[in-house]
């Protein structure tokens, strides 16, 4: 069993920084998935790949794996490049191009 330790991205619809400081331990599944042959619905017998558990640090993250004998993976974050973007500069007269709505 490995477990996975990473910060999650923020998804697409969203603009703040919503649900990505904690840290994350995920475990990859032991078994593959299989598919149910009545309903065709995939299926897997292995529970640790639902269970997603959320720790303030990642040093808290890295003591629960280690306090429980789990092989663990350190994903580190990158950092959000920024761009400092001002309402004014669309009226500057440094602007190359006209500006259109």
């Amino acid at each position: 069993m490995t477990a996975r330790i990473y910060k999650p991205a923020r998804t697409a619809m969203q603009s703040g920084q919503a649900n990505t400081k904690d840290w994350v331990v995920d475990f990859e599944p032991a078994v593959p998935r299989q598919v149910e042959p009545l309903m065709g619905w995939t299926s897997s017998f292995d529970t640790r790949a639902q269970v997603k558990l959320r720790f303030d640090t990642k040093e808290e993250a890295i003591a629960y794996c280690e306090r429980n004998g789990i092989a663990y993976q350190v994903s580190e974050d990158k950092p959000a490049a920024r761009r400092a973007i001002s309402y004014s500069d669309n009226f500057a007269f440094r602007r190359r191009d006209a500006w259109t709505h």
